[in-house]
């Protein structure tokens, strides 16, 4: 497999680009801590005080921004993102023009990166790799969604699903061909490679798969397909959501992660002579996957709602080993394809689609350079149903899993010096701070499980 080519843009190719493309308005793109997009719009005729200067905007309401006395942002678009949003493109008929989007770097006045700009972390994360003699960090995230006819529940407090489709279904009960076909070719008009789509396990639950590239695009991409895959089902009339787990008693909606590491051209996870053609490199970083996968949970599974996907018996992982063959296990290593030796990579199945990508992906390559920098010791595969092991067999075999809980990872989370590092002092505090305080807001809630089960017998 060989990567799709990175956008090389200069600041005029931009300005060239938006007059050929009719482009009136440049949005301009940015998250907070949490990873929720934020949005400001410039008209063209400010795009090239823009480029060289970039736009101040008050960040004292952005969450994990800085307070209201020290507020001044500056936005600094980065060329290479530069993309026509093809759901406000100009149709012949509109003389509003089209819209295009471009990423920011966030500044501080005076042009110095800011703290807590997540992009900066990523950018922070490839400095490390490439410090170590590593080329390029490729990821290919697996993002799953579901469509319900709205954002509004039915009388029973549960979402209304579009279809009862089933894994890789092709018939009238997938209703949604058709969408994701649409959305494959949206995502295909701000150049996202598109791979194949399907739908997934669980009803109304669908996957279209982006072709990977370099964490810092993909972490762009990411927020980008959430925005498409939402903007296109609005257009249909649908609702879709990146929630981990909408229905109960179905699979939730996970973004299962490959990872590889290159150098020179070549993937440093592939050892021709190697068992499971994996290299030292790949074996060091796999164990530093493990060993930190419970410091990181808060930021692969951020929310409450991620913890009820992370439970036993839903194709979701909850358990610290590896295998080839196993989806039980946190880590998977597809099996090698003679003459793909570019194919081979790591898949972390515990992320899901609602995290910050800047975060995860900076915290998991920093997770896998400390396995490789300290060497860390390579377990075993571990190839039988991890769900079938009882708790005593699951301690013998020295497998760990994942906290159970948002509160517990938040903990986790806290005392992590590896994480810290990966995030610095100011988005760690305020990230944990802001998880935190969702934790005790949920705790304190009563629930309508709690009062059917509790109230008539108690």
């Amino acid at each position: 497999m060989t990567p799709s080519p990175k956008p090389n843009m200069s600041a005029d190719e931009v300005l060239e680009q938006v007059e050929r493309d009719g482009v009136e308005f440049i949005r301009f793109w940015f998250t907070d801590i949490v990873g929720q997009l934020k949005s400001f719009a410039v008209g063209k005729e400010q795009l090239v005080v823009a480029l060289s200067e970039g736009m101040g905007f008050d960040g004292s309401s952005i969450t994990g921004f800085h307070s209201t006395e020290e507020s001044d942002m500056i936005a600094m678009p980065d060329p290479n993102t530069y993309a026509v949003l093809p759901w406000r493109t100009d149709g012949g008929d509109d003389s509003r023009g089209s819209v295009a989007r471009l990423f920011c770097n966030i500044l501080v006045p005076g042009g110095e990166p800011y703290v807590g700009d997540p992009r900066r972390i990523m950018h922070t994360a490839l400095k490390r790799m490439r410090k170590m003699g590593f080329d390029e960090f490729y990821v290919g995230p697996e993002l799953e969604f579901f469509y319900f006819e709205s954002d509004q529940l039915n009388e029973d407090g549960q979402p209304v699903i579009l279809d009862k489709g089933g894994y890789f279904d092709l018939t009238t009960l997938d209703a949604a061909s058709d969408l994701r076909r649409d959305t494959a070719t949206a995502l295909k008009a701000v150049g996202i490679d598109v791979e194949y789509s399907h739908h997934e396990v669980g009803p109304s639950q669908h996957e279209i798969d982006m072709r990977y590239a370099d964490a810092l695009q993909m972490a762009d991409n990411a927020m980008t397909y959430r925005i498409v895959v939402k903007e296109i089902a609005h257009s249909h009339g649908v609702y879709a959501t990146f929630m981990p787990k909408p229905l109960f008693g179905e699979n939730g909606s996970g973004m299962h992660v490959h990872q590889s590491l290159f150098k020179k051209g070549k993937n440093a996870f592939h050892d021709g002579d190697a068992r499971h053609h994996l290299s030292d490199t790949a074996k060091h970083f796999i164990a530093g996957l493990l060993t930190h996968a419970n410091e990181l949970s808060a930021l692969f599974a951020p929310n409450v709602n991620s913890y009820k996907r992370l439970v036993p018996g839903y194709e979701a992982p909850v358990f610290s080993a590896w295998s080839q063959r196993n989806r039980s296990a946190l880590v998977r290593v597809p099996m090698f394809q003679p003459g793909k030796d570019n194919s081979t990579r790591v898949e972390l199945r515990c992320p899901d689609p609602s995290c910050n990508p800047y975060l995860t992906f900076a915290g998991l390559l920093h997770a896998g350079l400390e396995g490789i920098e300290r060497e860390y010791e390579f377990p075993e595969p571990l190839d039988a149903n991890l769900y079938e092991l009882s708790p005593s067999e699951l301690d013998e075999r020295g497998i760990g899993r994942l906290p159970a809980t948002l509160g517990e990872a938040v903990e986790t989370m806290a005392d992590s010096e590896l994480v810290r590092r990966a995030l610095g002092d100011h988005i760690f505090d305020r990230y944990v701070e802001a998880k935190r305080a969702e934790w005790q807001e949920y705790r304190v809630q009563v629930s309508r499980w709690e009062l059917e089960r509790y109230l008539p017998v108690l």
